[in-house]
């Protein structure tokens, strides 16, 4: 079982202010919100709120603005606009919320972003006891901030008078458990990035567990150094070409295969000409920008083959199209191994979700987690705090109760 927390769609909810920890941390340009992937995903779990007569209060981060400092360029108004359209109901913003405010049942109100307060980041139990303070029932639903131990994530579970996780943390649990505990092989992964070492622990767990770890972007080009290749002027890590070969060893159970063409450009920009060289013969001055054609179908017929699929990560700079072919293909295959019935699949992490969304495959694959860190926290073996603390809540009301 994923976790003994107290669920929301078990708690009598009429009557009662329920205080929703979401995660609206979503791109914002020129005052409105430019993808709603995050938004959309917690409606369900705001609506049944509401359809069961709660008086409903959303509590969200948004950005890294410097704490206890208002920032109008990180302020929640274009989510509560986009929201309110959503849900075809008011959505007030509340920039003074933690003194208290009146709110009646069936009502919206979403709470400005939770890092303009300071001791947020650090879990003050003051500030966690304010926000407590503001319901009768907390409910986590924030996988993409389950992996951070702050107040308005886990401090708050302590003090609020019931507290438990929501549709969607449990929804993205159970997803992410099925691939990890009893998964359909053969297992492949596909894990992007730039660095090795900021993957390394999730990498290390991976190679444990599946039978081909697909790596990409500056990822791919340590492991094509490491395996003694020139990578010319790409990014890639000196100092992780051990770790990366000793990954790529015997002592792991997945196989690890390198690009055999990749796609180089003298620039990464748009204006850059881009041509296809078989991965040993990049140029000193090449910078790799994303996996060539013959190597996109190699992956391609893995992921046909596969029976459970995770991605975390593009395998270019897909940003660009020319340098996007790549993770296009990637993307494609993903999906259609998903649609033909073969394959259990689930993708997490914020470039991840924006190439779903680019290529128009997002509602094709099993499960698209919205959490970045979390997603890798889960799969490396980490305890996310949020999680452990919800279950420590239940334990504790399940014993007062005997």
């Amino acid at each position: 079982m994923t976790t003994k927390a107290l669920r929301m769609t078990d708690q009598s909810l009429a009557g009662k202010r329920v205080l929703i920890r979401v995660d609206f941390n979503v791109p914002v340009k020129n005052g409105r919100v430019t993808s709603e992937a995050r938004i959309l995903a917690a409606l369900p779990t705001i609506r049944l709120a509401l359809q069961r007569g709660a008086a409903v209060i959303l509590l969200s981060h948004l950005g890294r603005p410097a704490e206890g400092q208002f920032d109008p360029d990180l302020s929640l108004r274009p989510v509560a606009n986009r929201l309110a359209e959503l849900l075809g109901q008011s959505v007030p913003l509340l920039r003074d919320w933690l003194q208290g405010f009146e709110i009646a049942d069936g009502e919206v109100v979403l709470c400005e972003n939770v890092r303009f307060n300071t001791g947020e980041k650090k879990n003050s139990p003051a500030l966690a006891r304010q926000m407590a303070r503001l319901c009768d029932i907390f409910v986590m639903d924030a996988f993409g901030t389950a992996h951070r131990a702050e107040a308005s994530t886990h401090g708050v579970v302590k003090y609020a008078p019931v507290a438990c996780a929501g549709p969607l943390l449990m929804a993205e649990l159970e997803a992410l458990e099925r691939v990890l505990r009893k998964p359909a092989r053969p297992v492949v992964a596909i894990v992007g990035g730039s660095k090795v070492s900021t993957k390394l622990k999730v990498l290390k767990s991976l190679a444990r567990q599946v039978d081909q770890l697909i790596v990409g972007g500056g990822i791919a080009n340590t492991f094509i150094a490491a395996a003694g290749y020139a990578v010319g002027k790409s990014l890639y890590e000196k100092e992780r070409l051990d770790a990366a070969r000793r990954l790529a060893g015997k002592g792991f159970r997945a196989s690890i295969p390198l690009p055999t063409d990749v796609v180089v450009a003298k620039a990464l920009s748009p204006k850059a000409a881009a041509s296809t060289r078989s991965v040993g013969k990049v140029g000193p001055n090449d910078l790799i920008l994303d996996i060539g054609p013959r190597t996109a179908e190699l992956y391609a017929r893995l992921i046909a083959r596969a029976g459970t699929i995770i991605w975390n990560g593009p395998v270019g700079v897909f940003e660009i199209d020319k340098f996007g072919r790549g993770t296009k293909r990637v993307a494609q295959a993903v999906a259609q191994a998903t649609t033909r019935g073969k394959a259990f699949s689930v993708a997490g992490g914020g470039d991840t979700l924006a190439a779903l969304e680019k290529y128009g495959l997002t509602d094709q694959l099993s499960y698209v987690s919205t959490g970045g860190g979390a997603f890798l926290e889960f799969l490396d073996g980490t305890l996310l705090p949020a999680v452990a603390i919800l279950t420590q809540r239940a334990a504790q009301r399940a014993r007062t109760r005997k």
